[in-house]
């Protein structure tokens, strides 16, 4: 069957006129022709009317914008004015502060050197480690804990604890802080390496982005103060202070021309670098001056090692050894023992870092004998071979003085006396000074002025003792009689000394000097002043007492002959006194001593050693004492090539024969 086709749809045509109504008279109105049909087409949708909005006037909203515009543009005046007018150079002063760096350029600091030109202390390289605290805030570093961490990667290379070193990473408000000072290039070149490495890691973290932890840290170039020989001369050398200025010895004494002055530098920065075109400018330092030092490093060498090891041995509280040549006053060697290192203060013992030899006041015993008998021999009282009756104790004053040892009545010559070194007959001797005791006092105060006795050595050395000597109307009663033989005035090592070398020289005192000379930056040498000189005693007296001295080494009956040097013509004189203890402020133990000079007939060397308070062992001064100036004075006379001189000595006598 076909398809059925769909009904079709009937599509309505126009509407249809309305008819006209009949008018109210009746009448019809007569019927139009009729129209064709018109052809039907579909109708079309209604077209729709545009919206139309309505504008406000902009004349509100302009205005609003401009009034907003003026208001800021107001502001900026007005901070512009401020800024360039009102707070101008409060502003130019920050800008220059933060455009302008300056560092201080340090001035190296002159060497030290023994006579021989030997390096004592000298200056090397160094670096002070800083830092910027605001490189390390967790604005900048993007790490809470940026000084910590950083702290703990410094604190073993710069031997610090690590919660001191964060401490100071963390300064408020500051762009400067001070780690550690005069470290070795070592040191630093370790910390650049280790910034190098966690920059590295920042590039390669965060894209390129990531924070080096030690990027804040920086260094200063500057110098640090070595001793090549360590302990050695350390008492003479002194030491240097963390600010890098003298705090001890001939660094404190000379820290003036030592220390030379420093410059300055002053450049354009920007984000902490300078700016190469930018230039810069100040003031170059000028370096130090050299100083030269009468001290020979090998004969001081020899008198430490001596010294030390008899310290060591007699479990002493401490000795000194002087070296000195008798002709100029040159201070060859001054040893003291304990000593320290200079290079390493934390370790010393604050008593041991000064110099005893020098800054010790005490009794000197029977070394002090050779200024009473040389004031006898030169007011004409006695002669070597005058007798002088020595009994076991003699009554004096308001006391019983005696010997060393026990002993029958001895028949000394004024020679003897000092060989078998006699407290008893120095006092006898003495007191032919003056008609009466006083005036003995008088006369014997004044040499012992001479020799030196209660006066600056004349070296100007820090911390130096005068000792003590009292005017001679102050004396007491036993002091009349104690200070002839050495007890009851107080020197240091160094005026002992000298009055050996016054004995050696034929009499005459030069003031003991320490330094040669100094070299500036020109370069020019320029020696030291040149020491006073005074006659003391005359050059016969002089003489006279040095071949007694002899007799004090060479006879057998002295007290010296531990101190006998084959071959060599040797003077001496042994010292054992009563000890002021310091801390108690009475006798305790004893202060041993020797002292003397080679050749006796020609004196080139002085040799002076003290050591106090010895507690293990003999306490006399020549048996403890007299080994060590032999052995310093052997090498010394070895180092300097001074031969003996192969003249046969004298034999003054010792005793006499009582009998008629």
């Amino acid at each position: 069957m076909p398809p059925k086709e769909p009904p079709r749809r009937r599509v309505p045509g126009p509407a249809r006129p309305a008819r006209p109504r009949p008018s109210s008279a009746g009448a019809r109105p007569s019927r139009p022709a009729p129209r064709p049909a018109p052809q039907r087409t579909p109708p079309r949708p209604p077209a729709r009317r545009p919206r139309t909005i309505r504008l406000g006037s902009p004349r509100p909203r302009l205005r609003l914008i401009s009034l907003g515009l003026t208001l800021v543009m107001l502001v900026f005046v007005v901070r512009l004015l401020q800024v360039q007018a009102v707070d101008a150079s409060a502003y130019a002063a920050k800008a220059d502060k933060y455009r302008f760096q300056e560092y201080t350029l340090s001035a190296e600091r002159g060497e030290i050197t023994d006579r021989n030109g030997i390096a004592l202390a000298a200056s090397v390289d160094a670096y002070d480690i800083t830092a910027d605290p605001k490189l390390f805030t967790r604005e900048e570093s993007k790490v809470t804990d940026a000084p910590e961490q950083a702290a703990a990667l410094l604190a073993p290379l710069l031997g610090k604890e690590p919660a001191e070193l964060a401490k100071k990473l963390r300064t408020p408000k500051s762009r400067y802080t001070l780690l550690a000072r005069k470290q070795t290039p070592q040191v630093w070149n370790q910390i650049r390496d280790l910034k190098r490495v966690y920059g590295q890691k920042a590039q390669r973290s965060a894209g390129g982005n990531g924070v080096n932890l030690l990027g804040g840290v920086l260094s200063e170039p500057s110098t640090k103060r070595v001793y090549p020989n360590g302990e050695l001369a350390a008492g003479i050398l002194g030491y240097v202070n963390a600010e890098g200025r003298g705090a001890g010895g001939v660094e404190s004494m000379l820290d003036p021309e030592l220390a030379g002055k420093d410059g300055k530098i002053r450049f354009t920065q920007s984000g902490g670098r300078q700016v190469p075109t930018a230039g810069s400018q100040g003031t170059p330092a000028v370096p130090g001056s050299d100083i030269e030092l009468t001290i020979d490093r090998d004969i001081q060498w020899a008198a430490q090692q001596a010294i030390t090891d008899q310290v060591r041995k007699s479990k002493a509280d401490r000795g000194y050894v002087i070296v000195q040549d008798t002709r100029t006053g040159e201070v060859l060697a001054m040893a003291n023992a304990p000593g320290f290192d200079p290079n390493d203060l934390s370790a010393a013992n604050a008593a041991s870092m000064g110099n005893a030899a020098l800054q010790d006041a005490y009794e000197p015993g029977s070394t002090s004998k050779v200024m009473s008998m040389a004031a006898v021999l030169e007011e004409g009282k006695a002669a070597p071979d005058t007798h002088v009756t020595v009994p076991n104790r003699l009554h004096r004053g308001d006391r019983l003085f005696k010997d060393d040892i026990d002993h029958p009545t001895w028949y000394l010559t004024l020679n003897g006396v000092l060989a078998k070194s006699s407290n008893i007959g120095t006092i006898l001797a003495t007191g032919r000074l003056g008609a009466t005791q006083p005036e003995s006092n008088r006369v014997l105060h004044a040499y012992l002025r001479k020799f030196g006795m209660g006066s600056p050595t004349g070296l100007n050395y820090p911390g130096e003792t005068p000792g003590i000597l009292a005017e001679p109307q102050d004396w007491s009663t036993s002091q009349q009689y104690t200070i002839p033989f050495g007890q009851g005035l107080s020197l240091n090592a160094m005026q002992a000394a000298s009055v050996y070398s016054t004995i050696a020289n034929g009499g005459v005192r030069v003031e003991p000097t320490l330094v040669r000379g100094s070299k500036g930056p020109d370069g020019r040498f320029a020696p030291g002043p040149k020491p006073k000189e005074s006659q003391v005693v005359s050059e016969k007296t002089a003489h006279t007492l040095a071949t007694m001295l002899e007799s004090v080494v060479g006879n057998e009956e002295g007290t010296g002959t531990k101190a006998a040097i084959p071959g060599y013509r040797v003077a001496g004189k042994t010292g054992t006194a009563n000890r002021v203890d310091p801390e108690l402020g009475r006798y305790k133990g004893y202060t041993a001593s020797f002292a003397g000079f080679a050749p006796a007939d020609e004196p080139r060397i002085t040799v002076y050693c003290a050591i106090q308070n010895p507690t293990k062992g003999s306490y006399f001064g020549g048996q403890i004492c007299g080994p060590i100036y032999k052995k310093v004075m052997e090498f010394a006379l070895k180092t300097l090539h001074i031969a003996p001189t192969g003249v046969t000595p004298a034999r003054l006598p010792v005793t006499f024969d009582p009998t008629p």
